[in-house]
Parts: structure tokens; sequence; C-alpha cells
């Protein structure tokens, strides 16, 4: 019985890292390809062949390929691991996202808690970036990404916790298997909410001032480059992934679907990839906000509409 409990544990290790490392890379692959097209500027279609599927493949290999430079100014064991914290907390937010029952990496009895705690230590990574490159606009970033961690986290919070209550539970796996299809209208300013927060978390278009490259030139990741910064990359693009998942789970019913319960994995995966194509296709259609822009939608926009959510919820479940 041992011998089995280690071996379903190393299975599920390793199907967490599969996952990690393939799922960040198609939607990445994606969002190149989509904004080619959308915005009319191909690029490379010669690597691998057919529409120049492999040229991520190739970006990625010019990564590893190139120098990891430590500025002299830099704060270097800060400077170093800011990578690894960026990335490691999407492995382990990944881990416990469920793909259909029984096939999840870490079944927690609270595992909505534990990837919101998670996901908000990866902001962290781009903290430590700013602080420690050394560089004046680096610091700027990072102050940005301070300013929009401080005003996203309680609305995005505050939606998750609206659908906790609605299900009675922490747990993914029981939020999924509670929902149902009357939740699309009742949750729905919650699901708006929770998107457009984690959109902030990310930092990703329209939210994208921490990066904006015509003001912080690279905001926080301005002084890396190699293998180091290739890991912010793949950090947000498994942050699309990890956010695309508790959408499809807390708001879009995970697996649930037409057809046998069998093919329940299928529809999260298409859930899954239509919520990052969403994610991609702002990016394409919205310009960045201002600083007060995006203060002003958090505190005057998304906070009273996560609260007003709340409230309704908790008196739908009281009564």
């Amino acid at each position: 019985m041992e011998l089995i409990a280690v071996l379903e544990f190393l299975l599920r290790v390793a199907g967490v890292i599969v996952a990690f490392l393939v799922l960040p890379l198609v939607v990445g692959q994606t969002e190149h390809k989509v904004m080619a097209h959308m915005q009319s500027r191909l690029g490379p279609m010669y690597a691998g062949g057919f529409h120049g599927w492999a040229q991520l493949v190739a970006d990625g290999v010019k990564f590893v390929q190139k120098e990891s430079v430590t500025p002299a100014a830099a704060d270097k064991r800060v400077f170093e691991w800011a990578p690894i914290v960026a990335i490691l907390p999407y492995m382990a937010a990944l881990a416990a996202i469920p793909v259909m029952p029984g096939i999840v990496g870490a079944d927690l009895d609270s595992s909505l808690f534990f990837v919101l705690a998670v996901m908000s230590i990866g902001v962290l990574g781009s903290l430590m970036a700013g602080w420690a490159s050394g560089n004046k606009y680096s610091l700027l970033g990072g102050l940005r990404v301070a300013a929009q961690l401080m005003s996203y986290e309680l609305p995005f919070v505050l939606s998750a916790a609206s659908v906790a209550v609605a299900a009675g539970t922490l747990s993914l796996t029981g939020i999924a298997e509670a929902w149902s299809p009357w939740w699309l209208l009742w949750q729905l300013p919650g699901m708006f909410v929770f998107f457009v927060a984690g959109l902030a978390e990310l930092q990703r278009p329209p939210f994208d001032m921490p990066v904006a490259d015509s003001e912080v030139i690279f905001g926080p990741y301005t002084e890396y480059g190699g293998l180091r910064f290739a890991m912010f990359l793949l950090a947000e693009y498994a942050g699309i992934v990890v956010l695309a998942g508790l959408t499809t789970v807390m708001f879009l019913g995970g697996w649930a679907g037409p057809g046998p319960d069998s093919l329940g994995w299928l529809w999260t995966l298409l859930k899954v990839g239509a919520v990052s194509f969403l994610v991609i296709w702002i990016r394409v259609a919205f310009p960045r906000f201002r600083a007060d822009q995006l203060q002003r939608l958090a505190w005057q926009g998304l906070v009273p509409l996560a609260l007003l959510q709340l409230a309704i919820t908790g008196i739908v479940v009281a009564l």
C-alpha cells in the first residue's frame, strides 16, 4: 500500500510538471499567432514548417543560450531569486485546480484559499526584481506593482469569497460540483470582478502599467535577460492558465458539459482555452490604462460591485 501511495504521488507530481511546462507554452504560442493575425504582422513563419509553429521553441532556445548578466549595482542574491519566486507559486496553484473528479494534483479541503494565497506570493517576484535591480526604471515598475496589488487584491478575494459562500465550501472540487447553470446569472457580477482583478494581478494589458515600455522601459524586468527573463515570461503565461482554470472551475462549471462524464477533462480544457483566448483578445483590443484610471476602476468600480455581490450571496444563502 505504501508503494502504491508513493507511485500515485509521483504520478501526480509528474502530471503537474508536464501541465506546467506544456499549457503555458501553448498559451504563449497562441498569443503570438493570434496577435499576429489580429494586427496583420505575421512575423517569422519558417520555424518548424507549418505556420511557424516552432517559433516559440526557437525563442526559448535563444533565451537559454543568452548570458544572464547581474548589474553591478544590484542586490545579487535577491536579483537572482526573483524569477524563481515569481514562477514557483503558479506551479503550486496549478496543482490544486481540478480537471475533473479524481484528476487533480493536490485535492485540498481549502484549495481555493491555498490558490489565492500562493498567487499573491507570485507578485512578490516582481517586487523583488524591481527593488533589487539597482535601476530607477525597475524601481518605479516595482512601486507600480505594489500599488496595483494593493488595489486589486481586495476585489479579487471578495469575488472568490462570494462563490465560496454560495457553494458552502472552500474546496475547488466542491465548488465545481455545487455549480449549476443559473450561477451564470446570479454570480455574473462576481465573475466579471474576479476576471478583471485577475488580469490586474497578472499585470496583463490593459493593466500593464508596471511594464509600460514607453515610460519605464520594461519595469521590474528591465535588467533581466536570458533564462531569467524567460522565467518571468513563463510565469506570466502560467498565471494566465491558473486564472483561466479558476474562472472555469468557479464560474463556468468546471468539467460540466454535454456528453458522458468521462469527457469532463475535455470540457475543462476547452473552457480554459476559451478564457485564455479572451485574455489574449483583451490585450489586442484595449489600450493601457493610466494610473488614475486603474485606481478608479478598482476602488470605485470593482470593490463596490464585489461587496454588493457578496451581500446578495449572503442574503440568498441565509434565506
